[in-house]
C-alpha cells in the first residue's frame, strides 16, 4: 500500500537557551531594575520561560521580584504610551 501523505507543517526545533542565572550564579532580586526588564516585554509583560531560556525555579523568583518591583512603583504595570 502506497504511504499517505499529509500536508501537515513540520515542527520547528528550538534550541535549548541556557539559564543566565543559573550561569552567573545569581538569583533574580527586585534591586536590579536594569536586569528585570529585560525579561519584559515593551508592554510590561513577563517573558515565558521559553522565550527568555530561563530554566522553571529561576522563572518562579523572576516573576515575584517582577511582581514585588511593580508593587513597590519601582516598575510600571503597563507600557507609558
Amino acid at each position: 500500500m502506497p504511504k499517505k501523505t499529509t500536508n501537515r507543517p513540520k515542527k520547528k526545533m528550538m534550541a535549548k537557551k541556557e539559564c543566565s542565572f543559573c550561569k552567573e550564579h545569581k538569583e533574580p532580586s527586585l534591586d536590579q531594575i536594569d536586569g528585570l526588564k529585560r525579561f519584559l516585554t515593551e508592554r510590561g509583560k513577563i517573558l515565558s520561560r521559553a522565550r527568555s531560556g530561563v530554566c522553571a525555579m529561576h522563572q518562579r523568583r523572576l516573576s515575584t521580584a517582577v511582581k514585588q518591583a511593580r508593587f513597590l512603583a519601582l516598575l510600571s504595570f503597563t507600557s507609558k504610551e
